[in-house]
């Protein structure tokens, strides 16, 4: 513990899942740690109190960030309570429903877009403004962009959008030492996983992946730690597959 004691991080959709994992993760390495949340007010409350208990220092912030001016203000936060940022990692996703792409809604792909893209943009272009040098942007994506599911395009060609917006980031902010990645979960034991997906198709998912069983949240935020922490230094405009070996 202690790798990040003196940075503040923001974490977006901490509540639940990944997220939660990141947000826990991130905290206990010493970061100081602001999340958003549009709904899970019961979950987020449960993260705040377990990150506390551990001696971490968080704060949860009810956002939207479909909202215009949310992601700004989320960054903003950030700053005004803790004095600064220098990891963000852009978590919060819109899982779209499952539909055939002829049957898709056109306000389903926007809400994707607005969520899952537009708001990295919008944190990421802030970052770019006021992120401390030597920082971190994290981005999480998907194992869809590289193995397409089908019915799911809102959902991937939103994910592949901030692939490439993080890409830019790495290019244009190395000078000043600031990274930028994107980590790839594959299938991850979530709720919103077992939620949306038949145990069938769970025990597909596991019978192809190399390590024969589902992610786990702490799985990928490992992962984002290494990225967030001191020898994550040397790697940037990379696509970090943390899929098990699928892909």
């Amino acid at each position: 513990m202690g790798v990040l004691r003196g940075k503040t991080a923001v974490v977006t959709g901490g509540s639940r899942g990944i997220g939660r994992a990141i947000v826990e993760r991130l905290a206990h390495d010493g970061a100081s740690v602001v999340f958003n949340y549009a709904q899970s007010t019961e979950a987020a409350a449960e993260v705040v109190r377990a990150v506390e208990e551990a001696g971490g220092s968080v704060h949860g912030v009810q956002l939207d960030l479909a909202q215009r001016g949310a992601p700004e203000r989320l960054m903003e936060i950030a700053g005004e309570r803790f004095g600064g940022l220098d990891v963000l990692v852009n978590n919060a996703a819109l899982n779209c429903s499952v539909v055939p792409l002829a049957e898709t809604e056109e306000d389903v792909f926007d809400r994707a877009m607005a969520v899952n893209a537009k708001a990295a943009f919008l944190t990421i272009r802030y970052a770019a403004r006021h992120m401390r040098d030597d920082g971190r942007i994290i981005t999480i994506s998907t194992l869809n962009t590289v193995r397409p599911a089908p019915q799911n395009a809102p959902y991937a060609a939103s994910k592949g959008a901030i692939e490439q917006l993080t890409a830019v980031a790495a290019q244009e902010l190395g000078p000043r030492g600031i990274t930028a990645n994107s980590v790839s979960p594959g299938a991850t034991d979530t709720d919103l996983l077992r939620g949306t997906n038949s145990a069938e198709s769970l025990e597909m998912a596991v019978a192809m992946t190399p390590l024969r069983r589902l992610g786990r949240p702490s799985d990928v935020a490992d992962v984002v730690g290494f990225l967030a922490g001191p020898d994550g230094r040397w790697v940037t405009g990379q696509n970090i597959r943390a899929t098990g070996g699928i892909g």
